[in-house]
């Protein structure tokens, strides 16, 4: 029996996890997904980006870091950045989600998002907003999630690989 379960990361729990969610951006990097950095990258590059990006930021209560675990091993996160502008303030924005290549298609990227929306509710969010490279593995979840797609821009970037541009789909969902 697989169990999945959801765990949002406390200012004090971050630093014992850095190790597992740089490994686990690390690979999904190193296996094409378009979440910002190019190939080859590595645990060490993604412990940078936790330790000196996220984390801070965490700290801050600026960003929700949540963490996947199947059978109790963490396999997938994503975050939240509840603290955008001042003209909006009921608006938030899902970055980096990731899930170990070898635990897709076993429902950790829709539990993720399911929480999403409830870390969103607690913050007094009523609208989460995203982007995606367009056709990517990722939008078909996020629009059985329940989000729209707001509008697709070509060319706006490169792929992980380097060898060529692609299309971000802006994607929003009203709670």
């Amino acid at each position: 029996m697989t169990t999945i379960s959801i765990h949002t990361l406390a200012a004090d729990e971050l630093d014992a996890h850095a190790d597992v969610l740089a490994g686990i951006m690390a690979l999904t990097v190193n296996d094409g997904a378009a979440i910002g950095y190019m190939q080859p990258f590595s645990q060490a590059d993604a412990h940078a980006f936790f330790t000196g990006q996220v984390f801070p930021e965490v700290r801050a209560g600026n960003r929700r870091l949540l963490v996947a675990k199947l059978n109790s091993e963490a396999v997938g996160t994503v975050q939240l950045i509840v603290a955008l502008p001042p003209n909006q303030p009921h608006r938030c924005e899902v970055a980096k989600m990731m899930v170990h290549p070898a635990a897709r298609r076993k429902g950790i990227g829709r539990a993720l998002m399911q929480a999403l929306d409830g870390e969103a509710r607690a913050a007094g969010k009523t609208l989460v907003t995203l982007d995606t490279r367009t056709g990517d593995k990722a939008e078909p979840l996020y629009k059985a999630s329940g989000f729209r797609t707001a509008g697709v821009i070509p060319g706006f970037a490169l792929d992980p690989d380097g060898k060529a541009h692609h299309a971000t789909t802006y994607m929003y969902k009203m709670l």
